[in-house]
């Protein structure tokens, strides 16, 4: 695990920290409205609500809102173990494939349970000192626990160079 995994959860987990982290960083995301509701090494859940800010005009959230969503989901986790890592680690998603199963409204949470394969993903990358991958996968869920949209990601880590 990141030695800095403790720091980087103690700022996600704070709610104004969190918010001054996306705007600062994610600034899409803060304004899409997404929050994360749960945060550990293993798992991130996002929290997204359907508003008049992130809806299409079928009155269902933007598709992009919930690839942001599904991206932040698995994105935290991969970017707690790269947080102020020495070797400095670059995170890419190289690809994103998207079945959306059910009309997304109301409250929407995304859940990547990754966390464990993107440690030892990372791990191989600085061991090895080449680039790895990972296809993540991101689960949203509306109020009712019904399944309306799964995300993969592949994600690629790899060891920056010192240039």
């Amino acid at each position: 695990m990141n030695p800095s995994f403790h720091k980087f959860q103690r700022i996600i987990r704070n709610p104004i920290l969190f918010k001054f982290f996306i705007l600062q960083r994610l600034s899409a995301a803060f304004w899409a409205g997404l929050n994360i509701q749960h945060f550990d090494d293993k798992t991130c859940v996002v929290r997204v609500k359907k508003s008049w800010f992130n809806q299409n005009p079928f009155n269902s959230m933007y598709f992009a809102v919930e690839a942001m969503a599904a991206e932040m989901s698995c994105g935290m986790l991969a970017f707690s173990q790269v947080y102020e890592r020495i070797p400095a680690i670059s995170m890419l998603i190289e690809k994103m494939e998207a079945s959306f199963i059910k009309k997304a409204s109301g409250i929407i949470l995304f859940t990547c349970e990754d966390g464990e394969a993107i440690q030892h993903t990372i791990q191989a990358a600085i061991q090895r000192g080449e680039g790895t991958k990972l296809v993540c996968k991101s689960t949203a869920r509306n109020e009712e626990g019904m399944i309306v949209a799964e995300f993969l990601l592949t994600w690629s880590f790899k060891v920056k160079s010192k240039s």
